[in-house]
């Protein structure tokens, strides 16, 4: 990574990664699994899951397959998005086709991690100039006054926060008046997982976002009661086949959409980019956090995102 990045609970220091490849005829189909810290997955345990049913992938498994052998998680991801990918190199179509979903460009939040000083975040988003969309990462530690630096760094920007589960409800309701008054757009993940049952009821002057609170459908239900909108990485819902799916169902109960990432290279930007089509929030900055990307790579111009449209993940 080109920097420590610090969320609440974590800090990010380097990328585990598992890269799946399936060859069938000739044709190869990858995919990328990020573990998901706060789930505790290791890359060691992901690889350990996937050679389990290396038997059933050589035997020619289908995506449907993958979803009862697979739990939700990197793992799974990483083999469905490689199903995804090997059959669209087979039919020589591109991802785009076989999921129905038109491609376009797409603006990118750019992350700001926790720094010691609120003047050191401004900083940050001082620099991302190029970038319109600002994501604050933040904890229990003068939130207010950190949101208050970057915005006057970033009078232009639209700006969102993620509190990786660090505030108390207390703090939250403290918070939401400054933050609408800094114009914040949303707050992703106040509470904990699975301590967020206070939220049902609330009415927040600023729309909120669940993030570790629905990793897929089976938790859509609690989140519905308790969030505006739904934040799909690919690493929790186990892939793009289950991601399309809850994106469709949350958006069917009225939901709000965002796009996120476990950090990864281009390789897992790429089906999360299909979901991106999707969604109101864009969070598909993971690659400009490492030293190197996987090759070829996600187009970044001007803080918006764009995929390759052949010889990439997804397109012959």
């Amino acid at each position: 990574m080109t920097a420590r990045f610090v969320i609440t609970g974590h800090v990010f220091d380097s990328l585990e990664a598992v890269v799946v490849a399936v060859e069938q005829d000739g044709k190869v189909g990858r995919g990328e699994g990020v573990p998901v810290y706060y789930l505790q997955e290791r890359s060691e345990e992901m690889l350990e899951q996937i050679e389990a049913i290396r038997p059933a992938i050589e035997a020619g498994v289908s995506r449907s397959e993958i979803q009862e052998l697979l739990p939700h998680g990197g793992a799974r991801n990483a083999v469905d998005c490689a199903l995804w990918d090997l059959e669209a190199k087979q039919k020589q179509v591109s991802i785009w086709e076989l999921t129905g979903v038109e491609p376009r460009q797409r603006r990118t939040a750019f992350t700001l991690g926790i720094q010691e000083r609120p003047e050191l975040m401004a900083e940050q988003a001082a620099r991302a100039r190029d970038y319109s969309l600002i994501k604050i990462k933040l904890n229990d530690v003068d939130p207010v006054e950190r949101v208050t630096a970057v915005r006057a760094a970033r009078p232009d920007a639209e700006i969102i926060i993620d509190a990786n589960q660090g505030f108390s409800f207390d703090l939250l309701k403290s918070v939401l008046g400054p933050f609408a008054d800094l114009n914040v757009a949303m707050v992703e993940q106040p509470l904990p997982r699975g301590a967020d049952e206070a939220l049902e009821g609330f009415s927040s002057p600023i729309p909120l976002c669940a993030d570790e609170s629905c990793l897929h459908r089976g938790e859509l239900q609690a989140a519905l009661q308790r969030y505006d909108m739904i934040n799909i990485k690919l690493d929790k819902t186990g892939g793009l086949t289950e991601a399309l799916a809850l994106a469709r169902e949350a958006r069917e109960a009225g939901k709000g959409l965002m796009v996120g990432n476990m950090l990864g290279t281009s390789l897992s930007m790429a089906p999360a980019f299909v979901i991106a089509q999707l969604c109101d929030f864009v969070d598909l900055d993971g690659p400009l956090n490492l030293k190197s990307d996987a090759m070829p790579s996600m187009h970044y111009r001007g803080g918006a995102v764009e995929a390759p449209r052949s010889q990439f993940w997804g397109c012959p």
